[in-house]
């Protein structure tokens, strides 16, 4: 198999376990590695991965700046879907993963390389999504998963392999962090530690986006979002790209106490796994979009996007981003949202979001004078609805006397 494959381009952290695999793949394939590093808001600088790349001899080197491409072409089409896996989950490490894909196999094509290789575990879902990614755009491409054909499967022997090898060991103020770490611009998620026991509460100190919102301010914070086709242009009237909404939102949403959560999620591979995670922007995005569409969609159009979402969820977290049933699905949803426009006005408190106000100039379908507890003045004919209601009656009418004889 070494002999096969004579470059591969592989997604690349600067971390310890990207970096032992960058060695491994030179040694065990004897092939040359390119690398990728994407920036898709981390939040830590990922230049210093050029210079460990280079240390370790990779002569092509990608890093790329998608932080708005991941915000307008991933993380917004999703929020048009309100997608929430398993009643809670906000899909942060999911919907980054087939950007990632498409980089790495649009790299591969430009520096011709005949593999490409990712740092996911075997009992995880990323490789799902990485690979499942990759196949949907480059069908023929060859796929090299480290940790599902080496023997390294234990901390104390990649430490070792990366003492021989002389890969750098960083090693952090205080000692290693005992949780995995997943960050970009939607979340930051924790596994492993003291959270493998789903009764453990996790420690205070773990979170690192958002206050306890018990000691978030006293003081609400008011925002006002704008929408056009179902995405955020502005807050407060400030017009703002997609990368600068999402920081923006973290920002606002993280001093506020917003976005924790605690779950046990049913992976695609079986298992189930317990995670925590921050997700300051999602939780505001969410929340604003289902109260802007609450005023401009169709009831029928509303619940049918509602039926359609879990489906939609669940094709996300699985990896299926490329296939073409989410597709169809996010063409449908994105002609939803050509009349989902207005403003949504937002009260932050205390981890707490609360929609205080929705408006829609052009496209509300909310009329008072027929809402209205007041006089209607014959916009709405309440004698109506007992004609209504006996209609709707029928069957259950029906279905009683034949139970009584």
């Amino acid at each position: 198999m070494s002999k096969q494959i004579k470059k591969v381009v592989l997604a690349y952290s600067g971390g310890l376990d990207t970096s032992i695999i960058l060695k491994w793949l030179q040694d065990e394939y004897g092939c040359e590695v390119v690398t990728f590093t994407a920036d898709i808001g981390q939040g830590e600088e990922v230049e210093p991965a050029r210079a460990k790349a280079q240390a370790l001899g990779v002569k092509q080197i990608f890093i790329e700046d998608l932080r708005e491409e991941f915000a307008r072409d991933y993380v917004f089409p999703m929020f048009r879907a309100n997608a929430v896996y398993e009643g809670e989950y906000l899909l942060g490490t999911s919907i980054a993963r087939p950007l990632i894909a498409k980089r790495l196999v649009k790299i591969a094509d430009q520096t011709g390389a005949d593999a490409v290789s990712h740092g996911a575990t075997g009992k995880g879902n990323d490789q799902v999504r990485f690979e499942l990614g990759a196949y949907a755009l480059k069908p023929d491409i060859h796929v090299i998963a480290p940790w599902r054909e080496w023997d390294l499967n234990s901390r104390e022997k990649l430490l070792a392999y990366a003492e021989h090898h002389g890969i750098p060991i960083e090693q952090k103020r205080g000692g290693k962090s005992p949780y995995s770490m997943d960050a970009n611009l939607l979340h930051i998620s924790y596994e492993g530690g003291i959270l493998e026991d789903p009764w453990a509460e996790p420690e205070p100190d773990m979170w690192r986006w958002s206050v306890a919102p018990e000691q978030a301010p006293d003081q609400a914070t008011y925002i006002e979002l704008s929408y056009r086709n179902g995405d955020i242009v502005a807050i407060d009237g400030e017009q703002l790209t997609p990368a600068q909404i999402m920081i923006n939102l973290n920002q606002l949403g993280g001093a506020n106490g917003i976005g924790r959560d605690d779950i046990v999620e049913n992976r695609y591979v079986g298992m189930k796994s317990r995670g925590c995670y921050e997700t300051p922007a999602g939780t505001i995005m969410l929340k604003a979009h289902r109260a802007i569409e609450s005023i401009t969609l169709d009831r029928e159009v509303a619940h049918l996007k509602d039926e359609l979402m879990p489906r939609y969820a669940t094709l996300i977290y699985n990896g299926y981003w490329w296939s073409p049933e989410r597709r169809m699905l996010q063409q449908m949803i994105d002609a939803s949202q050509t009349v989902v426009n207005g403003r949504v006005r937002l009260k932050l408190y205390k981890g707490n979001v609360t929609v205080v106000g929705r408006t829609s100039e052009s496209n509300s379908l909310f009329d008072a004078s027929i809402a209205t507890f007041e006089d209607d003045e014959g916009a709405y004919d309440q004698q109506d609805a007992e004609g209504f209601i006996k209609l709707n009656a029928l069957r259950l009418r029906i279905a009683a006397r034949l139970q009584r004889k």
